[in-house]
């Protein structure tokens, strides 16, 4: 089967439905919302976890995706987006803080992630860094800082078992999960996700651009140490976040 010419196996879009522009978030119940912020916002496609919408910005087609949770689901996302046409992808997602700076509400953007996945050794070998596009990240820090949140800029963590994160004790590997987590910790990391590490590699194994807006919900190393902890579930400075960003792209 020739990939790149019938519709996308897994997202079950054509080619000609393609776009060079898109925004991709982990929930498909998302999509329909984000869509509905562009101009003559349409349904194109729903299979799996994949729900694709289009719509305008500036003029300009663009895509929005669910990516589903995880490294395999996002890849394949970026894949058949690549095989699209698409250019330029900004993840909008939500992470948990792990820096005790990082509040509930706040937003992080992830110009770097910690490969704590298995995906993307199946792309680029270990050492390449997962990195975001220089150009997207800018775009979206010059975004964010209008939206008057707490905005932070650095590493994530992206990792493979989200209960490996908030129930180490119940992995037979937890001596390993816990100083993993002290040591991205130690080294400065913002945030834990699940999904920007096989957004980064992939998009730099197809040549294409990538960056990476997140929401902040909770942080549990500041509810650990006593400190408040609100949690926050209003992802729309995020997205609104990523919409600018791509008009100033």
């Amino acid at each position: 089967m020739n990939f790149n010419e019938s519709a996308m196996f897994h997202l079950g879009i054509a080619p000609s439905q393609g776009a060079e522009y898109a925004i991709i978030t982990g929930d498909p119940d998302r999509v329909e919302g984000i869509a509905m912020l562009l101009d003559e916002p349409e349904f194109v496609a729903r299979k799996r976890e994949y729900n694709t919408w289009a719509g305008k910005i500036s003029g300009k087609r663009v895509l929005v995706t669910s990516h589903g949770i995880g490294g395999p689901s996002t890849a394949i996302c970026v894949e058949e987006l690549a095989r699209c046409g698409v250019h330029t992808i900004i993840r909008v997602g939500t992470c948990g803080g792990m820096s005790l700076d990082v509040l509930g509400g706040d937003l992080v953007i992830a110009n770097a992630a910690i490969r704590q996945e298995g995906t993307t050794t199946e792309y680029l070998p270990i050492q390449f860094p997962a990195v975001s596009n220089f150009a997207v990240t800018s775009a979206l820090m010059e975004a964010a800082a209008e939206t008057g949140k707490r905005v932070h800029v650095g590493v994530v963590q992206s990792k493979d078992s989200f209960y490996g994160q908030h129930s180490p004790d119940e992995s037979p590997v937890s001596y390993q999960l816990k100083n993993q987590w002290q040591a991205w910790i130690k080294g400065g990391c913002l945030a834990s996700e699940m999904e920007s590490a096989a957004l980064f590699i992939v998009a730099a194994a197809k040549k294409i651009r990538a960056g990476c807006v997140l929401h902040v919900i909770w942080n549990q190393e500041r509810e650990s140490a006593g400190l408040e902890n609100i949690p926050d579930y209003d992802t729309s400075y995020a997205v609104k976040t990523a919409i600018n960003a791509i008009k100033r792209l």
